[in-house]
């Protein structure tokens, strides 16, 4: 048994590698930008690839590399199940629909005078966002008629930059402030008014669709829950001050106390539907019910250092620290052993 690891900064693969020298288990340093990338992997029996919906790169072909693959037969993560909806809002809302789940009501429009038309006999303020985004990038609060008007016009026409300057520039004040980032990384964001990043000029405008959200009012903070492997684990994100988005705030609680069983529980029910690798539930709470906003397999590994346990799939509380990253490296080498079973 081999794994092929596609190895990159500020993502998984580092971990993926400690976690493999750790356990014994053979791996290979592979190159998934490189045209013979086939070849590289044939002698393995898995493909690993944190893929970034921020690189220009992946956004080209890292899902249609880890799906060609899969269908040779290997085992790949993230693989279909896991990512074909991965920064995709409007993917998700398809899917969370089709399972029955327990969606925040979600809406899209492929033509402006649907649009319209809904925004005239529907109630607000309403969540517009774009199809990609983290960290509650491209999400605006529609507070008015007149706003989701002038968000469908330009939807409609010369559509919305993949970076939002201002909204971006604004963010990482924020966080300086809270010295959460270096004063580079502000100087950066005004750089962006000049020069777009080559993610923007590879993606392009975003435009031809529409979409928004309920607003589910009196959140004041969101819960997140991430299934690995029959495990999961949660964090409370606190809502950003004067705001109603709680991704990217930065403020964080850990304790097992701020988590009810029944999110936890719903989170192991969906993914059991979704069958994903890796999936990250986003749950706001509408008069107390969860709610899922959006799903994710990724995110950012050193945000969950500070989890103080987990729970396994029969609501077992399992206290202590650990890695997801080598839950996701145990996964991959269950997923090979079930593979070569079947083949015999």
């Amino acid at each position: 048994m081999k794994i092929a690891i596609h190895h990159s900064d500020n993502s998984f693969s580092e971990r993926w590698i400690a976690s493999c020298e750790k356990k014994g288990i053979p791996y290979k340093i592979v190159n998934c930008y490189a045209t013979d990338i086939v070849p590289q992997v044939a002698d393995c029996d898995a493909l690993m690839w944190h893929h970034n919906h921020m690189l220009s790169k992946d956004i080209l072909f890292a899902q249609k590399l880890l799906f060609a693959i899969e269908h040779s037969g290997k085992v790949v993560f993230p693989d279909f199940k896991t990512a074909w909806h991965f920064d995709d809002k409007v993917g998700q809302k398809y899917l969370l629909e089709s399972l029955s789940a327990p969606l925040v009501n979600s809406y899209v429009f492929y033509d402006k005078t649907s649009a319209l038309n809904w925004i005239q006999n529907t109630e607000f303020p309403k969540v517009f966002k774009l199809r990609g985004g983290a960290g509650s990038a491209n999400v605006k609060l529609a507070k008015s008629k007149s706003e989701a008007i002038s968000l469908t016009n330009k939807a409609f026409g010369k559509g919305f930059s993949q970076n939002d300057s201002i909204g971006n520039l604004k963010e990482r004040i924020r966080l300086f402030r809270l010295g959460k980032t270096s004063p580079w990384d502000v100087t950066k964001g005004f750089i962006r008014f000049v020069y777009p990043t080559r993610f923007e000029k590879i993606a392009g405008r975003e435009k031809g669709y529409v979409y928004f959200q309920d607003f589910i009012p009196d959140n004041s903070f969101d819960i997140r829950v991430i299934v690995i492997d029959n495990k999961a684990f949660a964090i409370k994100r606190m809502v950003r001050k004067n705001d109603f988005r709680a991704s990217g705030s930065g403020h964080i609680l850990y304790e097992k106390e701020h988590f009810d069983e029944q999110t936890i529980r719903l989170a192991f029910d969906l993914n059991k539907k979704i069958q994903g690798q890796s999936v990250a539930f986003d749950f706001v709470f509408d008069n107390g019910t969860p709610k899922v906003v959006e799903i994710s397999y990724g995110f950012l590994k050193e945000g969950y250092d500070s989890c103080v346990g987990f729970w396994d799939d029969g609501m077992n509380w399992h206290e202590g620290r650990f890695d997801p990253c080598e839950w996701m490296v145990d996964l991959v080498v269950k997923q090979i052993s079930e593979r070569n079973e079947t083949d015999r």
